[in-house]
């Protein structure tokens, strides 16, 4: 298993001389920022990104994550243009050896939060979902939650909302199945496996469909292109956040099967109505059994890429919720340990 650490790029206020110092960091996951989505990435863009990394001792091999444009998703005339951009980053990036690029298909709204300053009872502050408040939200009315005012003016995403109003689950599968056919030959081709990343939190919003929330989902997005290019980042935060999910059954199929290409490792507390928030990585603080879970990987013979997810923000830490750096060093220092105690009781390193 190799560890990495999400880092922005230069606007982080993470360095990256501070992510080396973490033991058994193997590099960072990160992306190219400042090209529209739907555009093709130069390779330069790419190759500087790369440079930077790499003189700090730190590899770049995964990236997250190249956006899907709406019209894709849509499935509007105007996707094959937009999947041949696509295409051609991915052709960039394998040029500069990355080796898996995370993704995913959400329609409108990535991750989700109700909160991303709930405060836990040792006085850290960490994300939060109440499902009782996106319920309560009148979309005509605007929106008003942690983030989501920062992507589309009212008026543009009022207009994106009208036209999903047109896309069930059907459809989207159907848009999802268009785009694995043209991009995965592609990959294929060049050496680059592709990692969906599921449904945050996996359930419907507002009447949007999601599609990649369970294990039948994965089954079924697999075999769309049944090739080992295409792929899961297995979130155990975000499909943990449903009661119905079995993170380690999910482990043991889909990276005994090598279709998980990078593992998100997040605990989250959660309860039947669906609320959850996110917690420190530790088994005895969270809903989820991260020692099973990365048990499970170890004893697939995971050999991907894996990084803390989000963390709480603790001693004092400001920045961006969910990414500051304490939490996150802790958690990668206490997953590295698992596996290396695992590895030890084992036998095998």
């Amino acid at each position: 298993m190799k560890m990495t650490f999400r880092w922005y790029g230069d606007e982080d206020p993470v360095p990256l001389d501070y992510i080396r110092q973490i033991p058994g960091m193997h590099g960072v996951v990160s992306a190219v920022y400042d090209v529209p989505v739907g555009e093709a990435w130069p390779l330069a863009n790419i190759q500087a990104l790369k440079a930077t990394v790499e003189a700090h001792g730190l590899a770049l091999e995964v990236i997250e994550s190249v956006p899907v444009h709406e019209d894709i998703k849509l499935g509007k005339p105007t996707r094959d243009r937009l999947i041949d951009n696509y295409c051609t980053s991915i052709r960039h990036l394998a040029q500069c050896g990355i080796k898996v690029i995370c993704y995913n298909f959400m329609p409108v709204f990535d991750w989700t939060r109700t909160t991303l300053e709930m405060r836990l009872s040792d006085g850290s502050t960490t994300l939060g979902f109440d499902t009782a408040t996106i319920d309560k939200i009148d979309l005509s009315q605007g929106i008003a939650l942690p983030g989501w005012d920062a992507s589309y003016r009212a008026d543009e995403l009022k207009a994106l909302l009208a036209e999903y109003e047109a896309v069930d689950e059907s459809a989207l599968w159907a848009n999802l199945e268009y785009f694995l056919k043209r991009i995965i030959p592609v990959a294929v081709e060049v050496g680059i496996r592709m990692a969906i990343h599921p449904d945050d939190p996996p359930r419907p919003i507002f009447g949007l469909p999601r599609i990649v929330k369970d294990r039948a989902d994965l089954v079924r997005l697999l075999g769309i292109v049944d090739h080992p290019a295409n792929g899961l980042t297995l979130c155990s935060g975000s499909l943990g956040a449903s009661c119905k999910n079995d993170i380690p059954a999910m482990v043991r199929e889909f990276a005994g099967r090598k279709r998980i290409h990078f593992a998100h490792l997040r605990n989250v507390k959660i309860n039947e109505a669906g609320d959850f928030y996110e917690t420190a990585h530790r088994s005895a603080d969270g809903s989820l059994d991260m020692a099973e879970i990365v048990k499970a990987y170890h004893e697939a013979g995971f050999e991907g890429y894996a990084r803390p997810d989000h963390g709480r923000m603790i001693w004092g830490e400001t920045g961006k919720p969910g990414y500051g750096l304490y939490d996150r060093a802790l958690g990668a220092v206490y997953l590295n340990g698992l596996w290396e105690g695992i590895a030890k009781a084992e036998g095998r390193h």
